[in-house]
Formats: C-alpha cells, structure tokens, sequence
C-alpha cells in the first residue's frame, strides 16, 4: 500500500503541485496579514508602541500638570490686561420724536471691526416690577457709503420684521425694556452704514415712552489684533507639536500603535484647523466666507474631541477587532447629531443674513424651538453614554497595570478641563451680551479678551499635553518588523520588562482568561 502512494505520488501532476504550493503560500500570507492587521488580541500589551506616560514617575506626573495650569494662567493673565472684545457707541439720531422714523449712521468702520450690530432699547413710563409685553413691527432700509462718499442701496426693498416688546418685571429704575437686535451684519463692504428705522405700534403703547436709543456694536480694532497674533502663535505652536508627535512614532509600524496615538494623529492637525490658519483672510476679502470657514473648523474639531472620549473610553477596553458597525457607528451617528444640527443652524443663518441683514433665526425661524430640544436630547445621550463608558473602563481595568494609568491620566486632566470650560461657559452665557445669531455666539458671548484666550488656550494645551504623554519618549527602542529576529530578542525583552515590568506576570481580560505581560521573545527563548 506504501509503494503505490509514493508511485501515486511520483507519477502527480506537476502542475497541480505547482498550484497546490501557491495555494499554500496564499493561505499563509493571508494569515500573517490578517495577524498583522489585528493587533488586539491576545498579545496586545507587547504589541502597543511605547508611551511616555509609562515611564512617568509621581513627580514627573505633578510636574506635567503644574506646566499645565502655567501654560494656562499665563493666557488667562495676558486676556485680562488685554482690550475688551465689543465697542458700542451711540447711534446719531436725526429724529426728534419719541416714535420716529429715525435716521442713523455709524462712525467710519475698517475691516478690523469684523461685524456690525444695530440695537435699539426703549424705556417706557410704566412702573417698575410690572411685566409687559406689546407686538411691534419694524421697518428697516440699509445704505452703505464707499469711501469716494457714494452711497449704495444695500438691498432693493424695505425690511419689515414682527418683534416683541418685552419689559420685565425687575426693580430697577428707570424701567428699561429688554434690548431689540434690530440690524446684524457678518462682514462689512462699507466705511459707513446709513439706517432709517420706523416702529409701528409704538403710539399704541400703554404706556407712554420715556426714551429711544439705539447703539451701534463692532468688535474693538485693537481686541482684532489681539486675536490675530494670538491665533498665529497657537497655529505655530500646534504645528511644532504635530511634527514632533509624527517624528517620534516614525518607527513603529501605525498597526503597532495604541489607540490614544491613532486619534493624536487625528485631533493634531484638527486643532490646527481650529485656530484657524485662514482668519487673517476676513480682513483681506470682504465676504463671509472666512467667517463661516472658522466656525465649521471650530464644530469639526470639537465634534472630534467628542467623538476622541467616546472611542478612547470604550476602545480601550476592547481586546478584540473593533468593527465599523458596531464599535464606531453609534458613536459617530450620536456626534454626528451634535455637528450637524450646530452646522445647520449656523448655516441657515449665513444664507438668510445675506438677503436680509434684519433676520434673527431665534426670532424668525418658527422650529428654532424643536431644533434646540433636539439638541439638547442628543447631547444628553451623550453625557450618559460617555459617564457609561468611562465606569464600565475603571471597574473592569482597575487592575490591570498600565492600563489602569491610561484611564487615570486622561480622566484627570479632562475633568479639569471640562470644569474650567463650564466655568468659562458659565461666564460667557451668563452676561447679558449680544445673543443674536449661531455663527456669531460662538465668539461674541465672551466678556473680555481673558474669557476668549483661556477657552482657545485651554483646549490647545489640553491637546499639547495628551501629545507629549502618548508619544515614546526618546530612549524607547521598539520595531515590530523585527519582533521575530532571534538577533534582537534579547534587546527587545529588556525593553519590555521596562516599558512594562515583571511584577506583573498574569493580567486578567474580560472572559476570566489570563495573559502573560512579559515579552513575546522571551516566550519564544524560554520554548526554544
């Protein structure tokens, strides 16, 4: 029987041998990709490229968070001694009556005054702590004058909008009803604007009228330059530190990296593009392009750093492949929410302000509301989804070693920082400033230059930080390419056991399994 298998198999096809041979060799190269391609199984812990954060001591941990809060009080120091961010004036009034029309015109308007308001405030004769509210409907005809003195209709017909008079029932005297917005515009054409404003409805008042001002509001010139300087130091900041965090994972292969590192390399030049490369632009082109360009890189950016805790809370965690629909799908379908619902509004109110300087998406946009709970929905979801996350990662990680440093670390310093942006928030929102339109909010909310470079300086150094604790530091050696050259297993073992140690020879996984922490060479020495 043996001699007719080995004639069977002298008188073989050789061209089926050939194909079976290739057949094989197919077979093992799809198993080494595939090997190569999931990391994250069984021998994860010696597979992740190396962090700083792993050879940190205590005092280097205090020392990464005193520069920190340097870093920061240094930007919140400079925003306090700087200029204050809005500049209002009296409007010019050419009418002498109480009910109107009036006619207005602002004082001479450069590009570094950015953007342009138009307020009116109305003190009645009515007693103070009554609460009363009266329809009126103002009529507004915009002009803009070039600088050879010609003026130009800035738009074909008269604006006529419904607002509410509102005076609240507030011990203060003399009674002062709340502000109007009657004119906002994003970008300026014209070294001065002209204003005719006609109320109808005001003689039909219960009460008698005390007094009538309107105020025009810019951005402050010198606040103008504060901001350009300042964005031009955190592009090239943030820049440096790109190029630093790229250069120091240059040699470990992207498979090999661990999935903070992954979403480093995704947030850094998503910060650059919040502070925004482009601004100097808004005063060079008069067009709301750079305007609107700014705030979807600011939505895009803080979007990804919502969408960073989710991934990084849950993912780290996750021994297994994270697969598209189940891993990253809810999440982004969740952030995704968030981006589009602050893109929309901000663009709706663009497109509109472009036709009628007079609109007010708060005011005339009739499902403003349903947007807003929408909203406020989604990120409810959120904040439950993420608290879920991040205490399931402690209970289950608690004791794993290294792991556990992970989640310490980035719990921290991000706690800090979320409290630090509630209290800006808190101050931002809290003052009674221009609360007009979306795209404008996002910078027109703050008080004074501190409140404005703390917010841009916190995040930029919140990043800063995460990058220099992700990145190896310089005495860490590692290659995966020559993780199975005997010639190197002994210079990659000692490596490991510092990176990682030895006192931890058992780590247990989700499914009560236990893996070894120490070094795949060794393992291969100690078969061998």
């Amino acid at each position: 029987m043996d001699r007719m298998d080995s004639d069977y198999a002298s008188f073989e096809n050789p061209l089926f041998r050939d194909l079976k041979y290739f057949c094989k060799k197919i077979q093992e190269a799809y198993e080494e990709l595939k090997e190569d391609l999931t990391p994250y199984r069984d021998d994860r812990f010696y597979r992740l490229a190396p962090m700083r954060l792993y050879t940190l001591s205590k005092r280097h941990f205090v020392l990464v968070f005193v520069v920190f809060f340097i870093c920061f009080g240094l930007t919140v120091f400079v925003g306090i001694a700087g200029p204050k961010i809005i500049e209002e004036y009296s409007a010019t009034n050419s009418s002498h009556t109480k009910t109107g029309p009036f006619s207005l015109q602002s004082l001479p308007l450069s590009t570094y005054n950015q953007q342009l308001w138009l307020t009116c405030q109305i003190q009645l004769e009515h007693p103070s702590g009554v609460d009363y509210s009266q329809p009126l409907e103002i009529n507004v005809e915009l002009k803009g004058v070039m600088q050879d003195a010609s003026v130009t209709r800035i738009s074909s017909n008269v604006h006529q909008k419904s607002r509410i008079l509102h005076c609240g029932a507030v011990n203060v005297h003399p009674p002062t009803c709340d502000e109007i917005i009657v004119v906002h515009l994003g970008y300026l054409n014209y070294t001065r604007y002209h204003v005719n404003v006609s109320f109808k409805g005001l003689e039909n008042l219960t009460f008698g009228i005390r007094e009538v001002t309107f105020m025009w509001k810019t951005y402050n010139p010198s606040f103008s330059q504060v901001e350009i300087w300042f964005r031009f130091v955190f592009v090239v900041l943030t820049f440096v530190v790109t190029c630093m965090f790229a250069h120091s994972l240059r040699k470990f292969s992207m498979r090999d990296w661990g999935i903070e590192q992954k979403w480093m390399s995704i947030l850094l030049p998503l910060l650059l593009l919040y502070n925004d490369p482009f601004f100097p632009l808004s005063f060079l082109v008069n067009s709301w392009f750079p305007g609107t360009l700014d705030a979807l890189f600011q939505a895009v950016f803080l979007c990804a750093l919502l969408l960073f805790w989710l991934c990084v809370y849950h993912g780290i965690r996750v021994q297994g492949e994270r697969k598209c629909m189940t891993f990253y799908l809810p999440k982004l379908v969740i952030v995704g929410l968030i981006w589009l619902s602050s893109i929309t509004l901000g663009i709706w109110q663009t497109v509109n302000e472009l036709h009628d300087p007079t609109y007010q998406y708060k005011v005339d946009i009739g499902n403003f509301q349903g947007m807003k709970i929408i909203f406020l929905v989604v990120v409810s979801v959120y904040i439950l989804y993420l608290i879920f996350l991040i205490v399931r990662a402690c209970s289950e990680l608690k004791n794993m070693p290294y792991t556990d440093l992970r989640l310490k670390f980035l719990t921290a310093l991000t706690f800090i920082v979320l409290i630090i942006s509630m209290v800006i928030l808190y101050l931002r929102f809290g003052a009674k400033v221009l609360q007009d339109n979306f795209v404008a909010a996002l910078s027109t909310h703050y008080k004074n230059s501190a409140e404005f470079l703390s917010f841009y300086g916190l995040l930029n150094f919140y990043l800063y930080t995460l990058a220099f604790v992700y990145s190896p530091s310089k005495s860490a050696l590692y290659d995966s390419q020559l993780k199975d050259n005997p010639a190197f297993s002994m210079l990659n073992d000692s490596d490991d056991e510092v990176i990682y140690g030895s006192d931890y020879e058992e780590m247990p996984l989700q499914n009560g399994r236990a893996i070894k922490a120490t070094s795949k060479y060794q393992d291969e020495t100690d078969s061998d």
